[in-house]
């Protein structure tokens, strides 16, 4: 007995020693594993500096641990980390989660991912994988996300083998082919995402045995057939979205029996027929969009049976009929959009006062009567579209005092009266267009108090009287008053309208003279006040307006010579003086040149060439004594040349090239970057370059002066920094200076030389011939603020990857980027926090990111990534950070956030592209989703230079029809 207890003692104790030894050995073995995860990845913001030997891998950042002994868990989503995917990760014998979301992973993804049995979580999405879906499979597996990557190739058959999976998003890559109807295996599947890719066939009717479905999203693709009628068996489904594709034939009346499905998504397909009346029997839909397609009939009353719509969209399409009666009885509905179909008879003239609307479209039908009263009962209608209907009647009461209201287009109907008041204090107001009407009464007698307005035309009305002097806002930048029977002088105020890109003044009654002060709106583009009773002359002020593309000033009474510089305007494009009283030389340049005849008929002109049909100008002779004076100046000008030539090269080779006294008494100490420009800039050029004449421009990085070579008229650009000796006189100067020397990239302007002396300090760019993007910004397509996005985006890149932390833009802005002949952006860099002109310097940019303090050092890559977010913002809106319409709004960035989720993408892009969204608007909504992934406030959060260029490369390779999956928003709120 006594020995078999021994026995069993020693056997216990054996059992205890295995076991401790086992337990130490994964120990061991997980921290190795993870360790070698740690030295494989690039962690710039070190959340890796917490795991180290001296605390238990169970305590690490991201890590989850079962019993304080093995990982079960990886959670480092968003954390910026880069590098190949790590197989250690998969040796871990417990895994069970792994979560890498959103950070800049690369590379393919390792075919043993699919033999981990123990995971149930795998989160790859928003990286920069490549490669195809490894082979595999994970019986266990409940999540698999590899979305927003660049992976391609086919959607396996053997995805039928992750038996267990639940959630399976692989939207977002650039997959082909057509769906495996082995995906229909996936039976506890309940979100299938597949948006964004480039899927092409049917969509297989399997799909319709998946009972546990509740989320499709097979949109932005390149799909075709018809609608399975098996989705209808899906009586769980919740979310059936199929946007953007090829799709045809009927909506299939089997959806009725989707009872629990709250969102249906069928817009921008080919679809034909009526809406199934089973669809009305959907209780728990919230939005339905079936917008942009061929789809007929009436809309139903059965409409009342849907209590819970919020949002309805079926614009763009061939509806007939009126509108239903029973949409005024929905308590929730808020965003109501037939436009462009045949619709006819009266808007429901309860509409609005049991609803919760904040946006309705009823533009482009047949609509008569009068405009319900009750449309802003809610308080909330922020947008009212009414334009190219045939309603008439006034402008209701009601809406005067709809605070709400941002958006309103009513032209083109058969409106009377007048604007009351109250209606000119609407302070939200941005854009207005009552144009095409029959409206009639003064707008000068009551005063205009629109803050936001940016907007305003009331053209083609009946209007009468004299014109405001104000219109209560600073933001103008389309005024179009033409077409009325407005009288009296043009008022000088207009000339404070300094956001103004178009004023349309024409077919008035307008007297005296115009006013000089019209020439101070620099960023005005098209002026048109012809056919009115004008008189005197062309202001000068014309002359030197920056932008000024056309002018119209025909069939006035205007007098005098024409402007000898307005033919040097070179952004003036076209022009008509026609029917005035001009006299003398028609100028013979600029839009001068090549004038057709009848934009100067009518006047009493000379000169011009055989196209403008204007008899040749008399010239009176010369006295011979002229000529000979006139050679004997020559002579003695070209004497004095050749001298003062000989006299510069004397004393160029007496002159010491390192180091020479200035008219401050200083040293200078000069160095180039390069041979190619030491041999013929000097000192003296540069020193000479600095005069108030040679000034381009004065910024937060000092002033900039055009300089230029004697020797050889080799042009550069001088960047002087004034007294900040305490920035530029440490060591590390000169060795960060030529880290900026040594950049070559056709995206970014050279740094070819720099001086410095005691108290000041000089850089030498290379000089680009061409416009800051300011300038050039308001009269760019689409395609060249593409290529200008793109070209900043590979400069931000290659400095990043080129030289890291030691290069920053810092506070990247329109001002710094100029725009050659070619639309080719060069990117001017500096080092943040030394290219300063106070103590501040760069803080006060609205471009700078928000985690920037006081000092440099809080600079990062993510800063100027937020930065040009900003920039993004400002190609696609036009708005800047300092000059944005703002409203309740504290930020350009929340400004833009607001617009990208709640309006039209017509009521934030730029004006000049609003005619090009047709065939850009995804590239467009993608970018501005770009631009906020960008300007993000967690700066970990942010994208990296290489994400950005890649997602920016994309939209050129991308069709028009196709987007992100990770781009879930209605895009159908478009275009009015």
């Amino acid at each position: 007995m006594e020995k078999k207890g021994t026995d069993q003692t020693c056997f216990v104790l054996l059992i205890m020693f295995f076991l401790f030894y086992s337990f130490n050995a994964v120990k061991g073995n997980d921290f190795e594993l993870l360790s070698s995860f740690k030295s494989s990845a690039n962690d710039p913001f070190q959340f890796f500096s917490y795991w180290n030997s001296s605390t238990s891998f169970c305590n690490w950042y991201g890590i989850t641990c079962k019993n304080s002994t093995h990982v079960t868990g990886i959670e480092l989503s968003g954390k910026n980390i880069s590098g190949d995917f790590s197989k250690s990760l998969l040796r871990l014998p417990f895994i069970e989660t792994i979560n890498l979301s959103n950070n800049e992973f690369s590379g393919e993804i390792p075919e043993k991912i699919f033999s981990c049995l123990s995971l149930r979580y795998l989160n790859l999405s928003n990286n920069n994988f490549t490669g195809s879906i490894p082979n595999g499979f994970i019986p266990g597996l409940e999540t698999l996300d590899l979305s927003n990557n660049m992976i391609s190739g086919n959607i396996p058959v053997e995805i039928k083998l992750f038996s267990g999976l639940k959630f399976l998003d692989l939207g977002g890559n650039v997959l082909k082919g057509e769906i495996p109807n082995s995906i229909s295996d996936l039976k506890n599947l309940q979100y299938l995402t597949l948006a964004g890719n480039q899927l092409i066939g049917g969509i297989p009717k399997e799909l319709g045995q998946m009972k546990n479905l509740k989320w499709i999203y097979l949109g932005y693709n390149n799909l075709s057939g018809e609608i399975p009628k098996e989705i209808g068996f899906l009586s769980s489904l919740n979310h059936l979205d199929l946007v953007y594709n090829n799709l045809t034939g009927e909506i299939p009346s089997s959806l009725g029996n989707l009872t629990n499905l709250q969102y249906l998504f069928l817009y921008q397909n080919k679809l034909t027929g009526t809406i199934p009346k089973s669809i009305f029997n959907l209780k728990n839909l919230n939005s339905i969009d079936i917008s942009d397609n061929s789809l007929s009939g009436e809309i139903p009353e059965l409409v009342i049976q849907l209590k819970n719509l919020e949002i309805l969209h079926l614009f763009s399409n061939n509806f007939t009929g009126k509108i239903p009666r029973a949409l005024a009885s929905l308590p929730r509905l808020k965003v109501l959009q037939l436009w462009s179909n045949k619709l006819s008879g009266d808007i429901p003239q309860n509409l609005g006062k049991q609803n919760n609307l904040t946006a309705i479209d009823l533009s482009t039908n047949n609509l008569t009567g009068k405009i319900p009263q009750g449309l802003c009962n809610s308080g909330r209608l922020y947008k009212l579209i009414l334009f190219s209907n045939f309603l008439e009647g006034s402008i209701p009461k009601s809406l005067s005092y709809c605070r709400s209201l941002q958006r309103i287009r009513m032209q083109n109907n058969r409106l009377t009266g007048g604007l009351s008041p109250e209606f000119l204090k609407l302070p939200l107001i941005y854009f207005l267009d009552l144009s095409g009407n029959y409206l009639s009464g003064r707008i000068d007698e009551n005063k205009w108090e629109m803050p936001s307005l940016q907007m305003l035309n009331l053209g083609n009305n009946r209007f009468s009287g004299n014109l405001p002097d104000s219109f209560g806002s600073s933001k103008l930048e389309i005024l179009d008053l033409s077409e009325n029977q407005f009288s009296g002088r043009i008022p000088s105020s207009f000339g404070g309208l300094t956001e103004l890109v178009q004023l349309k003044l024409n077919k008035n009654q307008l007297t005296g003279s115009i006013p000089g002060e019209l020439s101070l709106c620099e960023k005005l583009v098209n002026l048109d006040l012809s056919q009115n009773i004008l008189t005197g002359q062309i202001p000068f002020g014309f002359s030197k307006m920056p932008v000024l593309g056309n002018l119209d000033l025909s069939e006035n009474n205007l007098s005098g010579e024409i402007p000898l510089d307005l033919g040097k305007v070179e952004s003036l494009v076209q022009i008509n003086i026609s029917h005035n009283h001009f006299h003398g030389d028609l100028p013979s340049t600029g839009a001068f040149l090549g004038i057709n005849a009848s934009a100067v008929a009518g006047n009493d002109l000379c000169g011009g060439n055989t196209v403008s049909g204007l008899p040749a100008c008399k010239t009176a002779k010369k006295p011979v004594w002229w000529f000979f004076i006139t050679s004997l100046l020559v002579v003695l000008a070209v004497l004095a040349l050749a001298l003062s030539v000989m006299l510069f090269i004397k004393r160029r080779n007496e002159m010491q090239l390192k180091t020479i006294d200035n008219e401050l008494d200083s040293d200078w100490d000069l160095k180039f970057f390069g041979s190619k420009y030491s041999k013929f800039i000097t000192i003296e050029d540069i020193l000479s370059s600095m005069k108030e004449e040679n000034i381009i421009s004065r910024g937060k990085d000092g002033i900039l002066y055009r300089g230029k070579s004697v020797i050889n008229g080799v042009q550069f650009v001088v960047n002087e920094l004034r007294e900040i000796n305490t920035c530029l006189i440490d060591s590390n100067f000169w060795t960060e200076m030529e880290n900026l020397g040594q950049l070559k990239h056709q995206n970014v302007i050279k740094l070819i030389g720099i001086c410095r002396s005691e108290k000041d300090g000089i850089l030498i760019y290379e000089y680009i011939r061409g416009e800051n993007l300011n300038d050039v910004l308001p009269g760019l397509s689409w395609d060249y603020r593409r290529k200008i996005a793109m070209g900043i985006g590979k400069a931000l890149k290659f400095v990043h990857g080129k030289y890291s932390q030691s290069v920053l833009v810092g506070n990247l802005s329109p001002e710094k980027v100029i725009i050659d002949g070619n639309g080719e952006p060069h990117l001017r860099l500096n080092l943040p926090g030394r290219i300063v002109s106070g103590s501040k310097g760069f803080l006060s940019s609205g471009y700078v990111a928000p985690e920037a303090g006081e000092s440099k050092d809080e600079l990062t890559e993510k800063s100027d990534i937020y930065a040009f977010g900003i920039l993004l913002i400002e190609i696609l809106t036009g708005k800047g950070p300092t000059d944005a319409e703002l409203g309740m709004h504290d930020s350009i960035v929340e400004w833009a956030r607001y617009c990208y989720s709640d309006c039209h993408v017509d009521t934030w892009i730029e004006p000049r592209i609003k005619g090009e969204m047709l065939n850009h608007q995804n590239e467009i909504v993608e970018m501005m989703n770009l631009a906020l992934q960008c300007t993000a406030v967690d700066p970990t959060a942010r994208p990296s230079g290489t994400h950005v260029l890649k997602t920016l490369v994309s939209f050129e390779s991308r069709s028009s029809g196709s987007c992100v999956s990770g781009l879930k928003v209605n895009l159908t709120t478009t275009k009015n």
